[in-house]
């Protein structure tokens, strides 16, 4: 069974760039016809949707995100890249990486990581 891992820093300043990685193993992110997500979600607050990137390696993002937003990946590592530039403290949140196994079906997660932007 696929597994997802994510991993970077605990600790962001406002104003930097917020990495993450998630690793995928035990599956390729390159078969079809999987998406590959990011959601995060604040303390106390819902799921939010940021982006996506296919298993072609075109990405879609959240309009309300797309500006800071960029997910990429490395096919010979099957690892995802998030990255969130000029972060504030509304940033802080778990962030997830989730499997879109098509129309929204989101079978697999990984065990999220908590993102803390602060000074």
């Amino acid at each position: 069974q696929v597994q997802l891992q994510e991993s970077g820093p605990g600790l962001v300043k406002p104003s930097q760039t917020l990495s993450l990685t998630c690793t995928v193993t035990r599956g390729s992110i390159t078969t079809n016809y999987y998406h590959w997500f990011w959601i995060r979600q604040p303390p106390g607050k819902g799921l939010e949707w940021m982006g996506a990137i296919k298993y072609s390696g075109g990405t879609y993002y959240s309009p309300s995100l797309k500006s800071r937003t960029s997910i990429s990946r490395d096919t010979s590592r099957n690892q995802l890249t998030l990255q969130l530039t000029s972060v504030t403290p509304e940033d802080t949140a778990v962030y997830y990486c989730v499997r879109d196994s098509g129309y929204w079906y989101l079978d697999m997660w990984g065990k999220g990581t908590l993102v803390t932007v602060s000074s």
